[in-house]
């Protein structure tokens, strides 16, 4: 009977409710810490809680998070990527080369961009190349960390410097802001709304449920989350161990890219300094949205929620008529705050 009873003691133990669940999920209190600041923003100051400043706030954040969303698998297998900023930054300069296209070959132009069978193909054309520089990089990034074994803070750190300075060679140091006689439909791509929502905020929600529901229920994310929690135990239990660690960083490096072709369209111009400290922005959303750095923890709505906890206190701070200086020290304060509640978290489990 006493084995029973104490059998009994740690199974009610292990078991949670849906509650307890809930409230052991990092993701719920930045949530929660996020309506929260709403709140006293409605009643602090009248503007914030004005339909052109939600749209600014949705809009501005959704950047980040999309990159958030793809870093937060990296993240998942304990890796990390600091060349996100800058291969934002040179997909970018490459987009707007192929959108300009006065500095490519005169046969592209007179081909593509005057004569293409459709009259806006050279835009379409100029995103797929700045997706697929997005993709090559992020390959390249996985393949020194997954099969030379390479640190991934050294190997990112190595793509940040080189795609920065990829980025000034191909720009020569100009700015784009010429995209072509169909112009229009890339800005209305990147910097048009659908429903009183900025498109970029519609992909942001459309990319964290789809990623969600990749992490959560396919196969591929399953080994992710294995990956990242025990490498050598996942490894003896048949999972490509390789693949995965090489193909969340061609991830990374695809959003990346899908964030600067929506960020271009938006500023309708770039520059080599797009992205410029993006890198910390993002993993500081993934961190304060509940991934651990020591892997096996992450979930793209974390991501989202982080993305957006962030861009409301920038904003909240702005409208208070606090210095932007002090911003960088807000961040920090919350990416030590969110690591520290990850152990407490950690520690009572």
């Amino acid at each position: 009977m006493d084995t029973e009873s104490s059998h009994q003691e740690i199974i009610s133990q292990t078991e949670k409710t849906i509650f307890q669940k809930l409230i052991s999920e990092q993701s719920f209190w930045v949530t929660l810490a996020l309506f929260l600041i709403c709140f006293v923003m409605f009643f602090v100051e009248d503007a914030f809680s004005s339909k052109d400043n939600f749209f600014n706030i949705t809009r501005n954040f959704s950047f980040i998070g999309i990159i958030a969303v793809g870093m937060t698998f990296v993240i998942i297998t304990a890796g990390i990527d600091l060349s996100v900023g800058s291969i934002m930054g040179l997909t970018g300069i490459v987009c707007g080369l192929f959108l300009d296209a006065k500095y490519l070959p005169s046969w592209y132009y007179e081909a593509i961009v005057e004569g293409g069978f459709l009259l806006n193909i050279y835009v379409w054309v100029a995103i797929f190349v700045a997706l697929l520089a997005g993709i090559i990089l992020g390959a390249i990034n996985g393949f020194l960390i997954a099969y030379l074994k390479l640190s991934p803070f050294v190997v990112t750190l190595g793509m940040m410097a080189m795609a920065r300075s990829l980025a000034l060679v191909v720009s020569n140091n100009k700015m784009f802001y010429q995209f072509g006689p169909k112009d229009e439909l890339f800005y209305e791509i990147g910097g048009g709304s659908t429903l009183g929502f900025a498109n970029a905020s519609w992909l942001l929600v459309a990319l964290t449920i789809f990623m969600g529901w990749v992490l959560k229920y396919t196969a591929y994310g399953k080994h992710v989350y294995a990956v990242g929690s025990n490498k050598n135990a996942a490894e003896l239990t048949g999972i490509n161990v390789r693949w995965i660690e090489m193909s969340v960083y061609i991830i990374s490096g695809f959003f990346a890219a899908v964030a600067s072709v929506m960020i271009v369209g938006w500023m309708g111009s770039v520059t080599n300094a797009l992205g410029y400290a993006y890198e910390l922005r993002v993993i500081a959303a993934t961190v304060i949205g509940g991934a651990n750095l020591m892997g096996g923890v992450g979930s793209t709505y974390g991501a989202f929620i982080g993305a957006a906890l962030m861009e409301t206190i920038r904003n909240s701070l702005l409208m208070a008529g606090i210095d932007p200086y002090w911003q960088g020290t807000f961040l920090g304060l919350f990416i030590i705050g969110a690591v520290w509640l990850e152990k407490v978290k950690n520690r009572k489990n």
